[in-house]
């Protein structure tokens, strides 16, 4: 009886080390598969960079951007939709990897989170009424002027620093802004040159485009990241790489034609 009993024993031992090594190893599993993914946050309201398709698929040069990285990375790419006040929160609380959403590089965010190397370089512009007599961003720095702009923007910070004659008319979204302006609301909208051209190319009947840029230096763009991220290092060889290859190239030919076309005529450096 003493045998049998012992012999019991061992088996439901042996069962109970052998169910706890199976769980060990499909946590492991899991853990191991949650690396693989990599998720993006980006705003998708800023077309032809973020944007979603007619059935809701992201689309655009920072939706190709983010699974061209991926690839390169060996890492699944799942992109989060997320408005613009929500991206950077989200990146510090690890609910996304990294931000890929035409976010400018500043000394003020680089307080909180980190970036990558420059992948793009852009400038303010304006897109100004039709019928107002706004032909430079000095004439917008008057008592009387209404300037429209995306709350958090560097349009925004622009308008709060350099503009304190005008009335500055803040809103969450871009549509909103460009409406103030073709409604003759707002003289002037103040946001990258890029978007300036593209709601231009909507509005040519209300609106005009003054793409000539009017600070000092560019801003840049870069991919957001938590501080001492170490997969910075990576994302800044892939940044490298994609500019050397041609990969960028591909974007702007794919998505930005008219506008290339557009800035070249004038005469104003593009983006990649």
């Amino acid at each position: 009886m003493k045998k049998l009993f012992f012999g019991f024993l061992f088996l439901f031992i042996s069962v109970l080390f052998i169910g706890c090594g199976e769980q060990k190893v499909a946590s492991d599993t899991k853990d191991i598969e949650k690396k693989d993914v990599l998720t993006v946050g980006m705003e998708l309201a800023y077309p032809p960079f973020e944007m979603s398709d007619k059935d809701g698929t992201p689309s655009g040069v920072s939706v190709d951007f983010a699974k061209a990285l991926g690839k390169y990375l060996d890492r699944e790419v799942v992109i989060e939709n997320i408005a613009w006040d929500g991206l950077i929160p989200s990146l510090k609380t690890g609910k996304i990897d990294l931000i890929i959403s035409s976010m400018t590089i500043t000394e003020e965010r680089k307080k909180s989170i980190d970036f990558s190397i420059p992948y793009a370089q852009t400038s303010l512009a304006i897109l100004a009424n039709k019928d107002s007599e706004v032909n430079s961003i000095e004439d917008l720095n008057v008592v009387g002027k209404k300037v429209a702009v995306k709350k958090g923007s560097t349009g925004h910070l622009y308008a709060k620093d350099n503009l304190p004659n005008a009335d500055i008319l803040v809103f969450d979204k871009e549509a909103a802004c460009v409406l103030e302006v073709v409604q003759g609301k707002a003289d002037g909208f103040l946001y990258d040159q890029l978007t300036i051209y593209k709601n231009y190319a909507k509005h040519m009947d209300t609106t005009k485009p003054l793409l000539t840029p009017f600070q000092k230096d560019f801003e840049y763009w870069g991919v957001a990241l938590r501080q001492n991220d170490p997969i910075k290092e990576k994302v800044n060889e892939f940044i490298k790489k994609a500019k050397e290859d041609g990969t960028f190239d591909s974007f702007a030919k794919k998505y930005l034609t008219d506008a290339k076309k557009t800035f070249d005529e004038l005469g104003i450096p593009f983006f990649f």
